[in-house]
């Protein structure tokens, strides 16, 4: 079980992550180097002058753009052995994945690490105001945890008390509030920090989409040859 979890999540992650670390180059990356323009103080919002609002960022670093791919490749491996590991918890249990299947934990996923947190605390341009990060972490995991928990009620939940408890999960912390910085200002135009929030949360529901499927992929393979393995032992 432990080498299927591993050799599954291992592919999973790399194909999933190699796709999401391209799609962040191409929608991502380019809001990113134009926030950082301002945040630089290199542009002006609302100075003496019109600026334009598509800008040359610069071209293709081949080193920083690689090793971008590489770490997004490992994040995604490390989601993947999560995912992987709650759904051989959930097999033991009976309950069967496939690929169709790993879309929807992708997708669960997605909700638990993106949309979750990011409906009170969304992604964030360099040069915006934000509270202290340490306090936005201490924020951000009990969130990620508590929405984790929450979808897992929702989908293997057999009553009401354990829906009702994942409601309650999912809005706890936003109730409570993340943290705030004492005013709203900063150098970069709001327009570009929705831009950037709107792309960062839709190439991460194409990220665990894909690594959802993936892993349902590559779990179901790897189910196979083992049943195969083992019935040549027979």
């Amino acid at each position: 079980m432990f080498s299927r979890i591993v050799t599954s999540a291992l592919f999973a992650g790399a194909v999933a992550g190699l796709i999401t670390g391209v799609l962040q180059l191409i929608f991502v990356q380019p809001v990113l180097l134009h926030a950082e323009l301002y945040e630089s103080g290199q542009l002006v919002h609302f100075g003496g002058t019109a600026v334009s609002a598509v800008q040359d960022v610069g071209g293709i670093d081949f080193v920083r753009d690689g090793l971008s791919i590489v770490f997004t490749m490992a994040i995604y491996t490390g989601y993947a052995l999560l995912m992987l590991a709650a759904v051989a918890f959930a097999e033991e249990r009976g309950h069967t994945t496939t690929v169709r299947h790993g879309i929807i934990w992708g997708i669960a996923g997605f909700v638990a690490v993106h949309l979750a947190p990011g409906f009170t605390l969304a992604p964030e341009v360099p040069g915006v105001a934000a509270a202290d990060v340490y306090a936005r972490q201490l924020w951000w995991f009990p969130t990620v945890a508590a929405a984790a928990v929450a979808m897992w009620l929702i989908a293997f939940g057999k009553n009401w008390a354990m829906w009702g408890l994942a409601v309650i999960l999912l809005a706890a912390p936003h109730v409570i509030g993340a943290p705030e910085p004492d005013t709203f200002t900063g150098p970069v135009p709001t327009e570009i920090g929705a831009l950037f929030a709107a792309r960062a949360l839709g190439v991460g529901l194409a990220a665990w989409v894909l690594t959802g499927l993936f892993a349902g992929y590559f779990w179901q393979r790897e189910g196979e040859r083992e049943d195969l393995t083992s019935a040549a032992k027979a």
